[in-house]
């Protein structure tokens, strides 16, 4: 799987809460969630991830097991998410969503180009390729299909 995207760069320990705040989770709605995505941490950010691939800090995903969270910024349309570390939960519920994640150290600038495939395990942004851990076969298998729910639907 290979895709690119500007980069949106956040800091560590973005929580779920700054995700989706629970006062939109009372909807079903996603296009609610796609509007408030990230509205507690900076209100401006929800129009610039169409495309996008999250630049992150450590630890992004933490807090509550809400698949919401993972759901809101791929009905965004982000691409992915790269940190160096992401909270368990949050990395299953993701790629059970069908939105990659990319375990990577990446420093990069706010709008930067940022290239990946999972499949070769690399990611790339501002010239600089750095080697990343490629997912399982069966967690790539997941992502093609756009989730858990479709993977499953096409095993039969």
């Amino acid at each position: 799987m290979t895709s690119k995207g500007p980069a949106v760069c956040v800091g560590p320990d973005i929580d779920t809460d700054l995700v989706i705040a629970g006062r939109y989770l009372r909807t079903k709605d996603h296009s609610i969630w796609v509007e408030h995505v990230f509205e507690d941490l900076d209100p401006s950010l929800a129009p610039l991830l169409e495309g996008s691939v999250i630049v992150a800090g450590k630890n992004f995903g933490c807090g509550s097991s809400r698949e919401q969270a993972a759901v809101a910024i791929r009905e965004a349309g982000v691409v992915a998410v790269v940190a160096p570390s992401f909270a368990r939960i949050f990395f299953r519920n993701a790629i059970n969503v069908g939105l990659p994640l990319i375990e990577c150290d990446l420093t990069c600038t706010e709008g930067c180009l940022v290239t990946f495939d999972l499949s070769e395990g690399w990611v790339e942004a501002e010239g600089k390729r750095h080697s990343i851990h490629p997912l399982s076969p069966r967690m790539q298998a997941i992502l093609s299909a756009g989730g858990l729910v479709e993977y499953w639907r096409n095993q039969r």
